[in-house]
Protein backbone atom coordinates (compact mmCIF):
# COMPACT_ATOMS: atom_id res chain seq x y z
CA UNK A 1 0.00 0.00 0.00
CA UNK A 2 1.13 3.45 -0.97
CA UNK A 3 0.60 6.87 1.17
CA UNK A 4 1.41 10.38 -0.87
CA UNK A 5 1.49 13.12 1.54
CA UNK A 6 2.22 16.58 -0.88
CA UNK A 7 2.24 19.81 0.55
CA UNK A 8 3.80 23.54 1.19
CA UNK A 9 7.48 23.95 2.82
CA UNK A 10 7.34 23.96 6.38
CA UNK A 11 4.09 22.36 6.62
CA UNK A 12 5.53 19.73 9.06
CA UNK A 13 5.44 16.74 6.50
CA UNK A 14 8.74 15.17 7.25
CA UNK A 15 7.72 15.16 11.10
CA UNK A 16 4.02 14.03 10.35
CA UNK A 17 5.09 11.72 7.92
CA UNK A 18 7.73 9.90 9.48
CA UNK A 19 6.05 10.04 12.67
CA UNK A 20 2.98 8.22 11.02
CA UNK A 21 4.98 6.03 8.96
CA UNK A 22 6.60 4.27 11.92
CA UNK A 23 3.13 3.82 13.71
CA UNK A 24 1.57 2.34 10.42
CA UNK A 25 4.65 0.12 9.99
CA UNK A 26 5.52 1.75 7.05
CA UNK A 27 8.91 2.34 5.07
CA UNK A 28 9.01 6.17 4.73
CA UNK A 29 10.54 8.11 1.95
CA UNK A 30 11.67 11.38 2.18
CA UNK A 31 11.85 12.80 -1.10
CA UNK A 32 12.18 16.47 -0.20
CA UNK A 33 15.84 15.14 1.22
CA UNK A 34 16.38 13.47 -1.91
CA UNK A 35 16.12 16.93 -3.43
CA UNK A 36 18.03 18.70 -1.17
CA UNK A 37 21.27 16.53 -1.74
CA UNK A 38 21.05 17.48 -5.34
CA UNK A 39 20.96 21.30 -4.01
CA UNK A 40 23.87 20.71 -1.77
CA UNK A 41 25.98 19.00 -4.42
CA UNK A 42 25.32 22.15 -6.69
CA UNK A 43 25.90 24.79 -3.55
CA UNK A 44 29.59 22.66 -2.77
CA UNK A 45 30.48 22.17 -6.27
CA UNK A 46 29.69 26.15 -7.05
CA UNK A 47 27.05 25.13 -9.92
CA UNK A 48 24.90 27.81 -11.17
CA UNK A 49 21.58 26.99 -9.93
CA UNK A 50 19.99 29.07 -12.14
CA UNK A 51 21.50 27.27 -14.85
CA UNK A 52 19.65 24.22 -15.89
CA UNK A 53 22.16 23.03 -18.37
CA UNK A 54 25.15 23.21 -16.08
CA UNK A 55 22.45 21.42 -13.56
CA UNK A 56 21.79 18.70 -15.75
CA UNK A 57 25.08 18.31 -16.64
CA UNK A 58 26.27 18.14 -13.14
CA UNK A 59 23.38 15.94 -11.70
CA UNK A 60 25.11 13.05 -13.64
CA UNK A 61 27.93 13.07 -11.27
CA UNK A 62 24.91 12.52 -8.25
CA UNK A 63 24.32 9.36 -6.66
CA UNK A 64 22.12 9.29 -3.70
CA UNK A 65 21.41 5.99 -1.28
CA UNK A 66 19.24 5.69 1.40
CA UNK A 67 20.02 3.87 4.63
CA UNK A 68 17.91 3.30 7.92
CA UNK A 69 19.68 3.49 10.81
CA UNK A 70 17.11 3.26 14.17
CA UNK A 71 14.10 3.86 11.72
CA UNK A 72 15.58 6.99 10.41
CA UNK A 73 16.17 7.50 6.92
CA UNK A 74 19.82 8.60 6.30
CA UNK A 75 20.49 10.47 3.01
CA UNK A 76 23.93 9.38 1.42
CA UNK A 77 25.45 11.64 -0.93
CA UNK A 78 28.13 10.28 -3.57
CA UNK A 79 28.77 7.84 -0.58
CA UNK A 80 28.58 10.47 2.36
CA UNK A 81 26.05 11.14 5.27
CA UNK A 82 24.41 14.23 4.62
CA UNK A 83 21.63 14.63 6.60
CA UNK A 84 22.74 17.35 9.05
CA UNK A 85 23.63 19.84 5.86
CA UNK A 86 20.39 19.46 4.22
CA UNK A 87 18.15 21.52 6.40
CA UNK A 88 19.58 25.09 5.93
CA UNK A 89 18.02 28.16 4.45
CA UNK A 90 20.06 28.32 1.41
CA UNK A 91 20.00 24.56 0.64
CA UNK A 92 16.26 25.18 0.89
CA UNK A 93 16.20 27.86 -1.88
CA UNK A 94 18.65 26.22 -4.21
CA UNK A 95 15.92 22.67 -3.95
CA UNK A 96 13.16 24.65 -5.03
CA UNK A 97 14.99 26.10 -8.42
CA UNK A 98 16.84 22.70 -8.93
CA UNK A 99 13.93 20.52 -8.49
CA UNK A 100 12.33 22.20 -11.29
CA UNK A 101 14.79 20.81 -13.72
CA UNK A 102 13.79 18.08 -15.82
CA UNK A 103 16.97 16.14 -15.63
CA UNK A 104 16.68 16.30 -11.72
CA UNK A 105 13.36 15.14 -11.95
CA UNK A 106 13.71 12.24 -13.70
CA UNK A 107 17.23 11.34 -12.05
CA UNK A 108 15.33 10.38 -9.24
CA UNK A 109 12.10 9.31 -10.36
CA UNK A 110 12.69 6.53 -10.92
CA UNK A 111 14.67 5.26 -7.83
CA UNK A 112 11.14 6.44 -5.90
CA UNK A 113 8.82 4.64 -8.16
CA UNK A 114 11.08 1.40 -7.49
CA UNK A 115 10.52 1.99 -3.69
CA UNK A 116 7.38 1.87 -3.51
CA UNK A 117 6.92 -0.65 -5.91
CA UNK A 118 9.01 -2.82 -3.26
CA UNK A 119 7.45 -2.16 0.00
CA UNK A 120 4.21 0.06 1.46
CA UNK A 121 5.70 3.42 1.98
CA UNK A 122 4.65 6.63 3.00
CA UNK A 123 6.56 9.43 1.22
CA UNK A 124 6.15 12.53 0.95
CA UNK A 125 7.24 15.48 -1.03
CA UNK A 126 5.61 18.48 -3.31
CA UNK A 127 4.23 16.08 -6.16
CA UNK A 128 3.87 12.54 -4.93
CA UNK A 129 0.06 12.24 -5.26
CA UNK A 130 0.02 13.82 -8.97
CA UNK A 131 3.35 12.39 -10.26
CA UNK A 132 5.57 9.85 -8.28
CA UNK A 133 2.19 8.12 -7.11
CA UNK A 134 -0.58 8.73 -9.15
CA UNK A 135 -2.51 5.11 -8.05
CA UNK A 136 -1.56 5.48 -4.45
CA UNK A 137 -4.51 4.38 -2.12
CA UNK A 138 -4.19 7.25 -0.10
CA UNK A 139 -3.42 10.80 -0.91
CA UNK A 140 -3.21 13.46 1.27
CA UNK A 141 -2.62 16.97 1.13
CA UNK A 142 -1.06 18.31 4.16
CA UNK A 143 -0.97 22.49 4.70
CA UNK A 144 -0.70 25.73 6.98
CA UNK A 145 -0.75 29.12 7.32
CA UNK A 146 2.51 30.49 6.23
CA UNK A 147 2.87 32.88 9.60
CA UNK A 148 2.32 29.22 10.92
CA UNK A 149 5.08 27.69 9.31
CA UNK A 150 7.26 30.43 9.59
CA UNK A 151 7.03 30.10 13.11
CA UNK A 152 7.48 26.27 12.99
CA UNK A 153 10.85 26.58 11.24
CA UNK A 154 12.02 30.00 13.12
CA UNK A 155 11.88 28.01 16.41
CA UNK A 156 13.24 24.96 14.68
CA UNK A 157 16.76 27.37 13.65
CA UNK A 158 16.73 28.40 17.28
CA UNK A 159 17.14 25.23 18.66
CA UNK A 160 19.54 24.28 16.75
CA UNK A 161 21.49 27.39 17.81
CA UNK A 162 21.39 29.02 14.44
CA UNK A 163 20.12 32.65 13.94
CA UNK A 164 16.60 33.30 12.28
CA UNK A 165 14.60 36.37 11.68
CA UNK A 166 11.15 35.42 11.90
CA UNK A 167 9.40 37.84 9.43
CA UNK A 168 12.26 36.81 6.51
CA UNK A 169 11.55 33.24 7.08
CA UNK A 170 7.82 33.93 6.03
CA UNK A 171 8.60 35.89 3.00
CA UNK A 172 11.22 33.37 1.86
CA UNK A 173 8.41 30.59 2.82
CA UNK A 174 5.69 32.81 0.76
CA UNK A 175 8.39 32.77 -2.04
CA UNK A 176 9.03 29.34 -2.31
CA UNK A 177 5.38 28.81 -2.57
CA UNK A 178 5.03 30.84 -5.07
CA UNK A 179 7.97 29.22 -7.44
CA UNK A 180 6.54 25.75 -6.30
CA UNK A 181 2.85 26.53 -7.56
CA UNK A 182 4.04 28.20 -10.65
CA UNK A 183 6.89 25.91 -11.89
CA UNK A 184 7.02 24.55 -15.35
CA UNK A 185 7.46 20.79 -14.03
CA UNK A 186 5.69 19.22 -11.78
CA UNK A 187 3.68 22.08 -9.81
CA UNK A 188 2.72 22.32 -6.21
CA UNK A 189 -0.96 21.08 -6.51
CA UNK A 190 -3.45 19.17 -4.72
CA UNK A 191 -4.25 16.13 -6.41
CA UNK A 192 -7.78 16.03 -7.61
CA UNK A 193 -8.70 12.34 -4.66
CA UNK A 194 -6.44 13.94 -1.78
CA UNK A 195 -7.56 14.77 1.45
CA UNK A 196 -6.86 18.54 2.66
CA UNK A 197 -5.35 18.30 6.19
CA UNK A 198 -4.94 21.64 7.41
CA UNK A 199 -2.34 21.81 10.64
CA UNK A 200 -2.36 25.20 11.53
CA UNK A 201 -4.58 24.31 14.71
CA UNK A 202 -3.00 20.65 14.38
CA UNK A 203 -0.69 19.13 17.24
CA UNK A 204 1.44 16.32 15.63
CA UNK A 205 -0.31 14.00 17.60
CA UNK A 206 -3.61 15.06 16.04
CA UNK A 207 -2.18 14.71 12.56
CA UNK A 208 -0.59 11.71 12.58
CA UNK A 209 -3.98 9.99 14.14
CA UNK A 210 -5.73 12.02 11.21
CA UNK A 211 -3.12 10.22 9.08
CA UNK A 212 -3.85 6.75 10.93
CA UNK A 213 -7.87 7.30 10.52
CA UNK A 214 -8.08 7.72 7.11
CA UNK A 215 -5.27 4.37 6.17
CA UNK A 216 -7.56 2.50 7.75
CA UNK A 217 -10.85 3.78 6.78
CA UNK A 218 -9.71 2.84 3.22
CA UNK A 219 -8.05 -0.64 4.25
CA UNK A 220 -11.72 -1.92 6.10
Amino acid sequence: MNIAIDGPAGAGKSTIARRAARELGFLYVDTGAMYRAVALYMINNNIDFSDEEKVSLAVKNVNIDLCYENDEQQILLNGKNVNSLIRTPEVSATASKTSSYKAVRERLLDLQKDIAAKNSVLMDGRDIGTVVLPNAELKIFLTASSKVRGERRYKELIERGEKADLSSIIKDIEKRDEQDRNRAIAPLKQADDAVLVDTSDMSIDEVVNRIIELKNSISE
